[in-house]
């Protein structure tokens, strides 16, 4: 089983704390790239691209996937793609990126 495909099943909501949860109290080590009081940004252990960076909202209110979000998510979902904005900025990919929302354990896997 691939590590995405393992951190995707381990998000799966649940009364303990997932490997996202524990990277954002640094519980787990990460190579952080990004951070601010919403989300932390850091690269992928496992990479399927040659920048590969997972950008999480630090607060979940029940946003465990796209597919639970509501109306009051807006914010922090807009703020999510404007971070990968600034990290794509920041990584010098000037030309382009892909941008990939993963959602359950089925959509996270890599073709």
């Amino acid at each position: 089983m691939s590590s995405e495909k393992e951190a995707a099943l381990a998000a799966v909501p649940n009364d303990s704390p997932t490997i996202f949860d524990k990277i954002i109290k640094k519980e787990i080590p990460s190579t952080v790239v990004y951070e601010d009081e919403k989300v932390l940004a850091f690269r992928d252990i496992n990479p399927q691209a040659p920048t590969h960076i997972l950008i999480i909202p630090k607060v979940k209110d029940g946003l465990t996937g796209l597919s639970k979000a509501e109306e009051r998510h807006v914010k922090i979902l807009g703020h999510l793609l404007y971070v990968a904005k600034v990290i794509a900025k920041q990584e010098g990919l000037e030309d382009g990126y892909r941008v990939v929302i993963n959602d359950g354990p089925s959509g996270c896997m890599c073709p």
